[in-house]
């Protein structure tokens, strides 16, 4: 699939467009260990083939778009690793080439219609792969976020994805420097935050947070993931209502992880109806984060007629 037959803003237009799951469950339900600081972004290297199913199972089960293994690609994470930047460079390029090429493999295989990439971004707390990114609020000024973001996203730009996918953002004044990043690379962005009831995780108002990207652009859908679904009902409607763009939702399955146990507990609240309803409120880009595999977007994908 070199390239599609219209771009994603124009689907958006027309409907709903169905995202994928969340790719770090589907990579460890085919028995990969993703318990490392590098998280999806290490497989990267050692088994790209992986992530292309991943992505392929998604496809298969009826997402539209597929969001890249970069969440936690950043070249201050690998140097850690003692990956340099030519190598950090070639890897996060290479995050939309495996897209791509899962998006060929199902095509090839019987998948109709056109198939998307987002490339990811994660917010600068994923690279500390501290819990941070779950609170924001890191002690550096929008300057130096800036500064984190965007060599990385420049190079995922050059690789020329549909969208860049601005995701898990905990503070609206880390949205703030992504906004300012992304000006300028030629590729369209989603923003997407995490949130808690009706602020951002760093506790800002969702109105002031969707108000930054309200005039940006570059920008071409706004919203909420990697939360309950519950807080996603409440955001798609704020998000709507004060970006006047299309929104874009992804939420957690709704359980909950029990350190103690070190198990998932509680029954999922990730739904048919949860989904009609974000629709009907102007959600446009929908799928799921967390703890939502394909079954769960094939149900959704139906839903919504796709």
């Amino acid at each position: 699939m070199s390239s599609t037959p219209r771009p994603l803003t124009e689907a958006l237009a027309s409907g709903p467009v169905v995202l994928d799951g969340g790719l770090s469950n589907q990579l460890e339900s085919a028995g990969h260990d993703l318990s490392d600081a590098l998280w999806s972004a290490r497989l990267l290297a050692e088994e790209p083939a992986a992530i292309v199913a991943a992505h392929r199972a998604y496809y298969e089960a009826g997402a539209q778009v597929a969001i890249t293994s970069s969440y936690q690609a950043t070249y201050e994470g690998f140097a850690q690793r003692g990956i340099g930047a030519q190598e950090a460079t070639a890897l996060l390029g290479r995050s939309v080439e495996l897209a791509r090429e899962a998006a060929r493999q199902a095509q090839d295989g019987g998948v109709s219609g056109p198939l998307y990439v987002a490339a990811s971004a994660g917010p600068y707390g994923a690279m500390l792969a501290d819990g941070s990114e779950y609170r924001g609020r890191y002690g550096l000024s929008v300057d130096e976020l800036e500064r984190f973001h965007r060599p990385r996203l420049e190079v995922l730009a050059e690789a020329r994805p549909d969208v860049l996918a601005l995701e898990t953002v905990p503070d609206a004044e880390e949205a703030r420097a992504l906004l300012r990043a992304v000006r300028g690379l030629g590729v369209p962005a989603y923003l997407s935050y995490s949130v808690t009831g009706d602020r951002t995780r760093a506790g800002q108002p969702l109105e002031e947070a969707f108000a930054l990207a309200a005039e940006a652009d570059e920008v071409i859908a706004v919203g909420v993931n990697c939360c309950a679904p519950q807080d996603a009902d409440r955001a798609v409607a704020t998000a709507a209502r004060i970006t006047g763009k299309p929104v874009v939702v992804y939420p957690n399955s709704g359980e909950s992880w029990d350190a103690q146990a070190r198990a998932w507990c509680g029954s999922p609240a990730f739904s048919a109806e949860r989904v009609a309803g974000w629709a009907a409120e102007g959600a446009r880009l929908i799928g799921g984060c967390c703890r939502v595999g394909p079954a769960a977007i094939a149900e959704l994908a139906a839903g919504l007629g796709r």
